[in-house]
């Protein structure tokens, strides 16, 4: 098989980078041109041969006085040899705040995907890792762009630009957009279907910026968006004390982690079950965390009985807990007795812990440490090796020095009556409202700890979101299903679906 490579020389991109450096310490300037990777390749995706662009490269982004603020890097897979200004394409990111596209651009979209313990049983280990073709990979349908926002990959602040610029909820909005237009402006897309994928925070993102691209004078109608583990409000995904809504939508998430690993709904399916906790939690529950200390001390023996039913906990502890279980002691107390604890991103995974008797995981994630390492190594070598990107300074998979950081504030100023929960729910409603051929997909995972499938069910269920143009999925993993090989067939097969019938 034949491939063309046009890229820079090595010793260009680092006189470049070494310039823009001198530049921005002394004059704030850029005058170098973005530097951009461009490979030919072939693949064949749902059965076709398909040609098509790898494009690696970086994006100027500018203020209103055209100075330039940022350089953001994507990888654009194009295909070759078709009349392209009405074929569909689809952006990508994945969340954090913080996270470069890597995960979803080598765990599930990529041509090329990474593969993992499909049963969340083995660690990924060392190099090396497996590294596959991806033939479910859309590109027979429509091309991707992958985004690493401002502080992640090799996308960084330039010019007159400040990290707290971008790193915001509605800075990042805003600069996610400005992208995605200058990007279809430039391959001539705008007649075309436009698609947005994004994962965990990325799809608190997705839902800012259907918003923002409904204004700034370059009107944007989004024809669909993938919601893969949703975080559009946050009290239903923040799981702290005192927040009643988190007790309420983590226990059905709860309950199918304990029949996972066996400690709970004996007899039942995980549908059955998870129903079962459905009901409770939206019947007595509800009710109970409400009531609080008007309840009478069999009321609170009633429901903690109940508890222990779905999560398989002791019931002393959960009387303890005054029948409000936080997460980090759930993941612990499942099995504290086989000294384990399970995973965050998805509680399929377990891993010994060193410290038997501590009150939550000390070790970390395992559902993240046990996979981490696969994706960037990878990653790394595939973007060298095949896609000839060399850039002198390191691929940040997650930010450094965006923790603590990160300006949360839900309105422009900064200004707000209360402390509350961060949310872009009603965001995304609206401009469902406003833009009434826009449908929504939401993938979810039963085992995911972090962002529960409850949750999304919860808030999809107010926020006067149309029914009709939402599809709820579900499948048997966590945080990042893809991992799980059926599930990643079933997400791949889903998303395929949704889009051919939103561009017939």
């Amino acid at each position: 098989m034949k491939k063309t490579v046009y890229f820079l020389p090595f010793f260009l991109a680092l006189f470049f980078s070494a310039f823009a450096q001198e530049e921005t310490s002394e004059t704030k300037e850029v005058t170098r041109d973005p530097i951009k990777f461009e490979k030919s390749l072939t693949g064949t995706f749902n059965g076709q041969k398909v040609d098509y662009k790898a494009v690696v490269s970086e994006t100027f982004l500018r203020n209103s006085k055209g100075e330039v603020t940022a350089g953001l890097w994507s990888t654009s897979y194009i295909r070759s040899g078709v009349d392209s200004y009405k074929r569909p394409v689809t952006f990508i990111f994945n969340g954090g705040p913080g996270s470069a596209s890597v995960w979803l651009h080598m765990g599930f979209f990529g041509p090329k995907v990474v593969k993992t313990d499909s049963g969340a049983k083995i660690d990924d280990g060392s190099a090396p890792y497996t590294f596959v073709d991806n033939p479910q990979a859309l590109l027979d349908i429509t091309d991707l762009v992958f985004i690493d926002p401002v502080g992640t990959g090799f996308s960084q602040v330039e010019g007159v630009g400040k990290n707290e610029d971008f790193w915001g909820l509605n800075e990042d909005a805003s600069s996610i957009a400005q992208f995605m237009r200058i990007w279809v402006t430039k391959n001539g897309r705008w007649q075309a279907p436009k698609f947005i994928a994004g994962e965990s925070f990325g799809t608190t993102r997705a839902a800012k910026i259907a918003e923002v691209l409904e204004g700034g004078g370059q009107t944007m109608a989004i024809n669909g968006i993938v919601l893969i583990s949703q975080a559009l409000d946050y009290a239903g995904s923040s799981s702290w004390e005192d927040n009643l809504t988190s007790f309420f939508t983590y226990l059905p998430s709860m309950a199918a982690t304990a029949w996972y690993h066996k400690r709970a709904g004996e007899g039942k399916t995980l549908e059955e079950f998870v129903q079962e906790a459905r009901n409770f939690a939206y019947g007595d529950y509800l009710t109970a965390l409400y009531k609080g200390e008007k309840q009478s001390e069999s009321e609170k023996s009633s429901i903690a009985d109940k508890l222990t039913y779905f999560t398989g906990l002791d019931k002393d502890f959960i009387l303890r807990s005054d029948n409000q279980i936080l997460m980090h002691r759930f993941k612990k107390e499942l099995l504290r007795d086989q000294g384990k604890a399970i995973g965050t991103l998805d509680g399929r995974y377990l891993a010994t812990e060193t410290d038997k008797a501590a009150e939550g995981p000390v070790l970390g994630d395992p559902s993240s440490y046990m996979t981490g390492a696969a994706y960037t190594a990878t990653w790394n070598d595939y973007l060298t090796r095949e896609l000839g990107v060399i850039i002198e300074r390191p691929y940040y998979t997650s930010s450094v020095g965006m923790d603590g950081n990160w300006n949360w504030k839900p309105v422009p100023d900064g200004s707000y009556w209360e402390p509350q929960y961060v949310s872009t729910a009603r965001s995304l409603s609206e401009a469902m409202h406003r833009n009434t051929a826009m449908r929504v997909m939401v993938a979810n995972g039963y085992y995911d700890l972090i962002t529960p499938f409850f949750d999304a069910e919860y808030t999809f269920a107010r926020h006067n979101f149309p029914q009709e143009r939402i599809e709820m999925k579900y499948y048997e993993a966590g945080h990042m299903m893809y991992n799980r090989q059926e599930d990643f067939d079933a997400l791949a097969k889903d998303i395929r679906e949704f889009i051919v019938k939103m561009t017939k």
